[in-house]
């Protein structure tokens, strides 16, 4: 029983991951809409697809569950405004031609989520993680004398996200709850976007509507599959499949949209990809060591 559990894990975070690293196709398809008037769209049809998949799941307990103290409710707007900004930077990113900056930066992101943890969490840096942050820093620092200018995308998505992380860790909520009222807080703003925009919400195609409306389902589905595996595997596990996702926009952006793969690219992500995987081994030796501890 329990090996099947772990398998319905390993396939939900699987089709998590792989949902993740595509996505920059469905939203490239967009990439004639305003990145606002997209956001909009996935706010206000991503709230409507979790109610909807809430009720299912909680039926009569659909109500109690979405209460929550008035602190963490309040506290879900400062999250619900990360993680709109996470999203506006990465579909602009992709209707820009911009992938493979998305795909850098969510390879740093798990060193800014270290970082984090460090300076406000009073977390102790390993041996290993300062090296990894340092070969981290040296690649994207790299990257920034290259171009001529810092990678502000790839940084301000790690960061973003990030921060995001950071106050959910110390909100304490479940996941799709507050990715419920995190969403809901922004509602009002997307409606009144609409309101403000009516002509080009009139004058925007079937097609388009369609692919703006299946923007929430697009968001939503993933996260069903990442909390559902999240309850299944360890962290560690999922620690190392979350590459995935990344790994795979890297591919799309420099094999299927043919983005410039450039030497300060090359070097950056050697660095970070060099980064990960001497956290990846630390990790899965501490791990290995303390279950060896425990017998």
């Amino acid at each position: 029983m329990k090996e099947t559990t772990q398998q319905k894990g390993l396939a939900a975070a699987i089709f998590a991951f792989v949902f993740w690293g595509l996505a920059p196709i469905y939203f490239k398809m967009l990439n004639h809409v305003d990145a606002f008037n997209i956001i909009a769209h996935r706010v206000v049809w991503g709230v409507l697809f979790l109610a909807v998949f809430l009720l299912v799941r909680e039926r009569q307990s659909f109500f109690s569950t979405l209460k929550i103290p008035l602190k963490t409710f309040f506290g879900l707007l400062i999250s619900g405004l990360l993680i709109v900004c996470n999203w506006l930077i990465f579909v602009w990113a992709v209707t820009h031609d911009q992938i493979l900056a998305t795909s850098l930066g969510y390879f740093i992101n798990p060193l800014v989520n270290i970082l984090l943890g460090t300076l406000f969490l009073k977390e102790r840096l390993t041996k290993a993680q300062m090296i990894a942050l340092t070969l981290a820093a040296a690649g994207t620092l790299y990257l920034g004398i290259y171009i001529g200018q810092p990678p502000w995308i790839a940084l301000a998505l790690a960061m973003s996200f990030g921060f995001y992380g950071l106050a959910r860790k110390l909100l304490q909520v479940r996941p799709l709850v507050g990715l419920f009222w995190e969403t809901m807080w922004l509602v009002p703003a997307a409606l009144w976007y609409f309101s403000a925009t009516m002509n080009t919400q009139l004058q925007t195609t079937t097609s388009t509507m369609i692919l703006l409306f299946f923007s929430g389902l697009v968001t939503v589905l993933p996260l069903i599959g990442f909390n559902y595996a999240a309850k299944r595997l360890s962290l560690t596990y999922i620690g190392f499949l979350q590459y995935m996702a990344p790994s795979i926009s890297f591919i799309i952006a420099v094999m299927f949209y043919g983005e410039a793969f450039t030497h300060g690219h090359q070097v950056a992500f050697a660095g970070i990809w060099t980064a990960l995987f001497i956290i990846s081994y630390h990790s899965f030796k501490e791990r290995k060591r303390k279950k060896l501890t425990m017998v």
